[in-house]
């Protein structure tokens, strides 16, 4: 199985921030992500610096791409620059938060 971009980001989508009940792509905390030779490279934020969700959130996104075939391994680095906002969600989180 080819590891793709879509693939990748349809897994992120199965994590959710268990506070809000909506997933990491949606509320937009993933920035950036690079795949190379089964290699996957994440680089996100939270939705405040001092989450006390930090470790749930991470190792979620860990987990759940490390199930996926053909991952050799999994970085996630977490930022806070740019800060997270709400203009990040998706019209889809939108919705499921009620804005």
């Amino acid at each position: 199985m080819c590891l793709t971009r879509e693939t990748v980001i349809e897994r992120l989508k199965e994590v959710y921030d268990p506070e809000l009940g909506v997933n990491v792509m949606d509320l937009g905390l993933i920035y950036r992500m690079d795949i190379k030779n089964g290699h996957i490279f994440i680089e996100m934020t939270l939705t405040t610096p001092g989450c006390p969700l930090h470790d749930t959130i991470v190792n979620g996104v860990k987990s759940a791409l490390n199930s996926l075939p053909s991952v050799e391994s999994v970085e996630v680095n977490v930022v806070w620059d740019p800060p997270w906002t709400p203009e990040k969600i998706s019209p889809e989180g939108r919705e499921w938060l009620g804005f």
